[in-house]
């Protein structure tokens, strides 16, 4: 077996490291947005790389890493069942009660 360019031995079974999202808090934010995907051997070293790789510029004040395969979501081919409006529950809209004069933004 020969040797590739990191020194490792080509050919020989390696375990691929899982994959992580990577979620950041701005200064001025108030949620986690997501800025990426990386691979690491564990949840500290993926930390620590995420810091690394995605807040080089101070731009974060909190860092979430989260594997991939630990996310759950919705495909976008269900979108009627999940985000269709449900016109059949009516007590979800406010129609049976007055709203007092004095109360703004509804």
């Amino acid at each position: 077996m020969s040797n590739d360019t990191n020194g490792t031995t080509s050919g020989a079974a390696r375990p691929e490291w899982p994959l992580y999202e990577v979620f950041v808090r701005g200064k001025r934010g108030l949620n986690h947005v997501h800025v990426g995907s990386l691979h690491a051997a564990d949840d500290h070293m993926a930390l620590h790389n995420a810091r690394n790789l995605y807040t080089r510029r101070n731009e974060g004040v909190s860092i979430w890493v989260v594997r991939a395969e630990h996310i759950a979501a919705s495909s976008p081919d269900e979108k009627d069942p999940y985000f269709a409006p449900s016109g059949d529950k009516v007590y979800r809209h406010p129609t049976f009660y007055p709203i007092p004069e004095d109360v703004p933004h509804i």
